[in-house]
């Protein structure tokens, strides 16, 4: 009874929390280090707890797991495709539930990975991912209502930039752009005539937003840029870990629910 009940509070804790989480990420874009301060010990005193108690053999098991999860989670911030508070989260879970709460829940669930932390990250990737249906119907309505091209302005571009930007961001006025949480895909550099030339951007970084921005707006205010440029929602991507942490334990990885479905 004891070992159900502390994979229980383990469970609720990171419940508890992503979901506090999410609703500053969605509020206000930004989630104060003070919830992972709270989060990361009481997870890992739990844990050490329950499986020095009930399962001590796991306890290496759970040292690779948090190792694999950090450094991914570490990866995925520098290269920009994570927040601050995304990896911080995917930490504090590798503390709270290293492996699948196969106690509390008694039913199998297909997955891949036996480190339940990897279960949760590609769920939520592929929830995540479901955005791209969103941006393909602003650009084909965009497309009818206009019913002006796209990417005029941008024929010097490839078809794989034009594709990407398609699939992951959409035109919006120069008011909606200067919302936080809203991301220039579009960058523009002056040319000796005086115009400016326009370039799409592949993957848009936090730290050029404000520049990048600016450069958009003196471009429009002197009337060398129509007033709807392309951008991308700044995700809120701890609300798909809340969402992909749900689903994992429910229904496990849907990424291998969805090849064996292909498959058979």
């Amino acid at each position: 009874m004891m070992n159900e009940v502390l994979e229980g509070a383990r469970v609720l804790l990171c419940l508890f929390i992503f979901a506090y989480a999410s609703w500053r990420d969605l509020k206000t874009r930004e989630v104060s280090n003070k919830v992972w301060a709270v989060m990361a010990p009481l997870a890992l005193a739990l844990t050490l707890f329950q499986f020095l108690l009930f399962s001590p053999e796991s306890l290496p098991f759970f040292a690779i797991s948090f190792a694999i999860t950090a450094a991914l989670s570490v990866a995925l911030f520098y290269v920009g495709a994570f927040g601050g508070a995304d990896a911080k989260a995917l930490m504090c879970l590798a503390l709270a539930l290293p492996i699948y709460p196969e106690n509390l829940f008694q039913f199998n669930v297909p997955r891949v990975s036996p480190i339940f932390p990897l279960t949760v990250f590609s769920n939520a990737v592929l929830l995540a991912a479901l955005s791209v249906l969103y941006a393909i119907f602003r650009n084909l309505y965009w497309r009818h209502r206009t019913g002006q091209s796209l990417f005029e302005g941008f024929e010097h571009e490839s078809i794989w930039r034009k594709i990407l930007a398609f699939l992951t961001g959409y035109k919006v006025k120069m008011a909606d752009l200067e919302k936080g949480y809203m991301y220039p895909l579009e960058d523009v550099t002056a040319k000796e005539t005086g115009d400016v030339e326009r370039k799409l951007l592949v993957l848009p970084k936090d730290e050029e937003r404000e520049t990048i921005v600016g450069r958009i707006s003196n471009a429009i205010q002197e009337g060398k840029l129509p007033n709807e440029v392309w951008a991308t929602l700044g995700l809120p991507l701890l609300v798909f870990v809340t969402l992909g942490f749900i689903v994992s334990l429910i229904l496990g990885d849907l990424i291998w629910i969805l090849l064996n479905l292909v498959l058979t």
